[in-house]
This record gives structure tokens, C-alpha cells and sequence, in this order.
């Protein structure tokens, strides 16, 4: 064989090499291919009727605290903080703060003393002022209010201020809402009063309508006239808060979309305190705002006014929806205890707290309720004896008396016990238990089998997590608020029985039936904890295949690139859920989990399409003629 034959050969070896190394390693890869998108875990469901498990209508709910200031400051919606100047507490002179004075020493003078007519919180402003209108500062003296993080004034937006005042001459006194340096004015109007009008303590009222937003803005009270004003029980609130309720409207939107079908307040340790002292104590929170003490909190370090009281929870659950669950305090806190022979005055409360609630509008409490313009009773169903003290000297005692007195008093009131009875029988009545558990998400997700081993037979449990992140104008739901949203249609709805099949150690899976606008779905739930995606088939059982099918709809995914991503006021939705449609192969439906996943698909639940031929058509007629 000569060179060029050779070469030729040898060229022809090497294509031919090439050629089948590149259909090898093309048949390989379409086998991986194959093996990639081939289903690596099953869920298998059971949709025949009867098979699955009615969930309690109240499965899901709001665990809301004054904690952060959940309320004041955040839901309910008073821009004023410390508008009492009770903050500093009863003796003078106190710390009025956030209060500041607008001017200097030398024009005005302020301090507090215990002049108001208010008997539970006596402590009222007291401002000298010193200059007159020719020898005031552009704009006068007087005092200011940041709120809780600047006040967020709107364009457009109306704006109700309250306040007492009195006066030793003619009152000249200018409302303001400005910019949080004061330089910019949003809105004014002035209150002017001849001396023999407020000698005395008087209520005035003004509406502010803003002509710029400002996001930081403060309110001001000021004048040009000389002489002595008090000032107590400044109010500040948005003309349009929820039905007119009081609840700032964007935080009340995202707790209502979690559709709760509970809500248990007036929180966890807020109503123990570190000290009893300082303990939630709804009588001091009902009335006319004006006569409410407020109070210390003393585990959380902060004043709240007490404007968000025991009328307007039970308020807020009537308009979420929400079933109440009122949680008191028995005689526990976090540093000192009632003993049990001494409990009574604390039961006594209790029973004049649901008596509140659920009374008679001539009743004693119920007629306090009335006056504040509910005649008909509140819905109480349930409420909670004390919070997290299960191990406290005097518990068991305390919960005892308490449950006996409750029940005899109102036999059909579920009774909430704070003791965990997942893993042991209580040692005391119950109706309830409220499970609480602080621990690492991986901990958690190793739970997820925890109460299918707990005893039926014995008390029900509750609990849920943190959900909202919020300042004066904006807000955001953390991952655990969208992690709640994925269940809103849990409550009253009915468990299927479903089964994984496969690798599924990093997987857990449930499936729902319920009803949307008279439309069924099925809805599959799906965490993925692990670091890979899964590929998940759903096979769909127990349809009767001549009268029902199911189709795609839609299919919402909870992830992120960086497994410790959060979201933020720059970035709120960084970590939220995605929606988009959700299309599946006749009676197939593949889907991929992405890694660190919370993923949702709701299948719709439609009836089959019954196909008959030209033959059976015509019998068909020919039938239904002779019927």
C-alpha cells in the first residue's frame, strides 16, 4: 500500500472513530437525559370519595403579640406615641419622649405635672412660653411628635388630631403635620379659643388634609402667644383606617390574606410580664381611649398606650374572620406567682373578661361594651389560661381553679392549656393545648411526622410563626408569612391520603381537596429540604375515569438561589412565592421541586369528556325516543 492510500485509510479510520464515538456518547447522554427527567420520587393520591380526612375548619390561624410594636405603632393605626406623657411614669417631672420642644429654652419652658382630668393617668404638658407673637420664632414654639418611626402622611390623605387642652389666656394654637425637621409644612389648621373657653380641661378636634407625602413627617403643636397651655391626650390617627376601626389597612391586608380562622391575643409574654405589675389587664384597656392608663411592657421595653384593647381584638377577629382566643393572665409571670389560695381576684378578672365579651348589653361588663357602642355580644369560643408557664410552682393549681370556674360559669368555652401533651397525657383538664417550640428549620422538618403518633383521645394543639416585617409606610411578609399563605385554603378542607414512593428523605408531601367559585382542585404541597431538585410525578387515584378528570391550573413555588435569603424594605419579595400556570399531559403530571422549595399545584377537578361514535350516537337517540 503506497503513502497516499495509507494516509487516505487512515483519515477514513479516524472519521469512522469519531463518527461512532460521537453516537456512543450521544446514545449515553440521551440515556442520562432519560435518566434525569425520569420521576425520582412518586406521590401516589387517593381521590375517591370518602377517603380522606375532613381538617378542622380552624387549623390555621394568627398568634398575634404586642411584641416589636405589633400594635402600637403597627396594626392599630395612632400615629402619636406616648400621647398621654404617662410614659415617664406617675411622678413629675417625667420623660416625656418622643415629645421635643420646638424652639429654645429661652422662649418656652416644659414640664409635666399631675393636672390632668383624667383620674387613671394624671399626667399632663405643661408649656410657659415666654415670647409673644412679635418675639417668637418664625413659625412659634411649642412642642413635636415623631410618632414610632416618623409618621407616614399621604397627599390627599385626611388626618384626625385629638387633644385636651387648657390655658391661663386666649388660646391660639396651630396643629400641624411637617416634615420630620419641621422646614416643610404638610398640612394646618389652627384651634382658637377666648381664655373663659379653656380655663378649663377641653377637647378639641381639627382635620388635616396633607398637600405632600413625607414618609418621616411629625406632628407639631405651636404658638405665638404668651403664656401657660397644658396639653394631655394628643390623638393622631388617618381618617380611613378598616371599616373605620382603627387598623392601619396594610397590615390588616396581609394578615387577612392569610385567611385565618383564629386569632389569639393580646399575645404570649406581653400578657405574663416580667413582673406582674406589668402584666396585661384588659380593664384598664376598655372605655373611652382618653381613661386608658397604657401601660409598660416590661418584657418587650416599651410604653403602649393601650389604644389597641381588649374591645378592639375582639373587633379585629370579627372583621378578619377569625375565631377569638383570648389569652389572660393567671397569676404567673416570668419572675413572681400568685399562690393558689389566692387566686381569686385573677379568676374573677377572667370571668368579667368573657362576661365583656359575651354579655348581656345590661349585664355589668357587657354594658361597658355597650357604651362603647356594641350592644350585641362578641363570639368567644375560646380562650387560653396564661402562656408558656406549665412548669411554674403554682400552675397546675392556678389552671385548675380557673378551668372549674370557667366551665361552670360557661360550659361550652374551650379551655386552652399552655402544657404540651404531644408526647404525654396531661395531668389536668383540657380542651386545648398550645404547643410552643423554638428550634432550627432542619429540627422542624424532622418533625413533620410529630403529631401523626399523638393520641386523638386527648386535648387539640396549636401554633404558628412570625410572619410580618413593618415600619411607618412600608411592609413586608418574611418567608414564613408566605410559607403560612401556601395553607390558606387548608382550614375546613379534606386531607387525601397520599404516599411517596422513592428516594424521599429530603421530601415531604400532602394533598388537599377544595373548593374555589364551586370548582373542586385537588392541591399538592411539597417541600424539597434538600440541596438538589427532585423530580416529582403525582399519580391521581380513585377518579372514576367515565365521569371525572383532573387538569393543570396552577402552580406556585416558594424559593431562593442563597438558602439565607431574606427580604428586606429595598427588596420585599426576594423570597416570595411565583405563580404561573400549570400544564400537565393527559392524566401525567411531572414536575420538578427545586432545591431549599416550598411548591404548590393545584389540579382542577373537571368532568370527562364521554366520546360515543356515529352508531352508538343514533342508538343513543333511538333509547332516549322510546323513554
Amino acid at each position: 500500500m503506497d503513502s497516499e492510500s495509507w494516509k487516505f485509510l487512515r483519515s477514513v479510520c479516524i472519521l469512522s472513530f469519531l463518527l461512532g464515538f460521537c453516537f456512543v456518547y450521544q446514545s449515553l447522554r440521551g440515556v442520562v437525559a432519560q435518566e434525569d427527567t425520569k420521576p425520582a420520587v412518586t406521590l401516589q393520591v387517593n381521590a375517591s370519595n370518602g377517603a380522606g380526612r375532613l381538617i378542622p375548619e380552624t387549623l390555621f390561624g394568627i398568634f398575634f403579640e404586642e411584641i416589636n410594636h405589633a400594635g402600637a405603632g403597627g396594626l392599630w393605626a395612632e400615629l402619636v406615641s406616648n400621647r398621654g406623657f404617662e410614659a415617664g411614669g406617675q411622678n413629675t417631672p417625667s420623660n416625656i419622649w418622643p415629645w421635643s420642644i420646638v424652639g429654645d429654652h429661652s422662649s418656652i419652658y416644659v414640664a409635666t405635672d399631675r393636672s390632668s382630668c383624667f383620674e387613671r393617668n394624671k399626667i399632663a404638658l405643661r408649656m410657659d412660653v415666654h415670647c409673644n407673637s412679635k418675639g417668637c420664632p418664625t413659625g412659634g414654639v411649642g412642642v413635636y411628635n415623631p410618632g414610632y418611626w416618623g409618621m407616614n402622611i399621604e397627599e390627599g390623605k385626611k388626618y384626625k388630631v385629638a387633644l385636651y387642652v387648657r390655658s391661663t389666656s386666649d388660646l391660639d394654637l396651630s396643629v400641624s403635620l411637617t416634615s420630620s425637621n419641621g422646614s416643610l409644612t404638610l398640612a394646618s389648621e389652627k384651634i382658637i379659643a377666648s381664655a373663659s373657653d379653656v380655663s378649663k380641661w377641653t377637647k378639641k378636634e381639627v382635620i388635616l388634609e396633607a398637600k405632600e407625602t413625607d414618609h418621616g413627617a411629625r406632628l407639631q403643636l405651636t404658638t405665638t402667644k404668651k403664656g401657660s397651655i397644658w396639653i394631655d391626650q394628643v390623638s393622631a390617627m388617618p381618617v380611613d383606617t378598616y371599616k373605620g376601626h382603627g387598623f392601619r389597612n396594610d397590615l390588616y391586608q396581609m394578615m387577612a390574606d392569610i385567611k385565618p380562622r383564629f386569632i389569639r391575643f393580646p399575645g404570649g409574654c406581653f400578657v405574663e410580664g416580667e413582673w406582674l405589675s406589668n402584666a396585661f389587664r384588659w380593664k384598664e384597656t376598655v372605655g373611652p381611649w382618653e381613661e386608658r392608663s397604657g401601660h409598660f411592657g416590661d418584657v418587650w421595653k416599651y410604653w403602649t398606650d393601650d389604644g389597641l384593647g381588649h374591645f378592639e381584638f375582639f373587633q379585629l377577629a370579627e372583621d378578619i374572620g377569625a375565631a377569638p382566643i383570648w389569652v389572660f393572665n393567671n397569676g404567673i409571670s416570668h419572675n413572681d406567682e400568685v399562690e393558689t389560695a389566692s387566686i381569686m381576684p385573677f379568676v374573677q378578672e377572667a370571668l368579667d373578661g368573657i362576661e365583656f365579651a359575651r354579655g348581656d348589653a345590661n349585664s355589668t361588663w357587657g354594658s361597658v361594651r355597650a357604651a362603647m357602642g356594641r350592644q350585641e355580644p362578641f363570639e368567644l369560643k375560646y380562650v387560653a389560661i396564661g402562656n408558656e408557664d406549665c412548669g411554674k410552682t403554682y400552675y397546675r393549681g392556678n389552671y385548675i381553679v380557673f378551668y372549674d370556674a370557667i366551665k361552670k360559669a360557661y360550659p361550652d368555652i374551650k379551655i386552652i392549656s399552655n402544657c404540651d401533651g404531644s408526647s404525654r397525657p396531661l395531668d389536668h383538664p383540657a380542651d386545648y393545648y398550645d404547643f410552643h417550640i423554638y428550634t432550627s428549620a432542619s429540627n422542624l422538618f424532622s418533625m413533620y411526622h410529630q403529631f401523626d403518633r399523638t393520641s386523638r383521645k386527648g386535648p387539640k394543639v396549636r401554633w404558628n410563626p412570625d410572619a410580618i416585617v413593618f415600619n411607618s409606610s412600608h411592609l413586608y411578609g418574611t418567608p414564613s408569612y408566605w410559607v403560612q399563605r401556601f395553607f390558606a385554603e387548608s382550614s375546613g378542607s379534606t386531607l387525601l391520603t397520599s404516599t411517596l414512593k422513592g428516594n424521599s428523605s429530603s421530601l415531604v408531601a400532602s394533598a388537599i381537596s377544595w373548593k374555589n367559585n364551586n370548582q373542586d382542585y385537588i392541591r399538592i404541597k411539597a417541600v424539597n429540604f434538600g440541596a438538589t431538585s427532585v423530580n416529582l410525578k403525582v399519580l391521581v387515584t380513585g377518579l372514576d375515569p367515565n365521569v371525572m378528570k383532573v387538569s393543570g391550573s396552577k402552580k406556585t413555588i416558594l424559593t431562593s438561589t442563597n438558602v439565607m435569603d431574606e427580604n428586606s424594605f429595598t427588596q420585599p419579595e426576594k423570597v416570595a412565592p411565583h405563580e404561573s400556570l400549570l400544564e400537565m399531559a393527559e392524566e401525567d403530571l411531572t414536575v420538578v421541586l427545586p432545591p431549599h422549595s416550598f411548591s404548590s399545584f393545584d389540579l382542577l377537578k373537571e368532568s370527562a369528556k364521554i366520546t360515543m361514535s356515529v352508531s352508538d350516537s343514533d342508538s343513543y337517540k333511538k333509547t332516549a325516543s322510546t323513554l
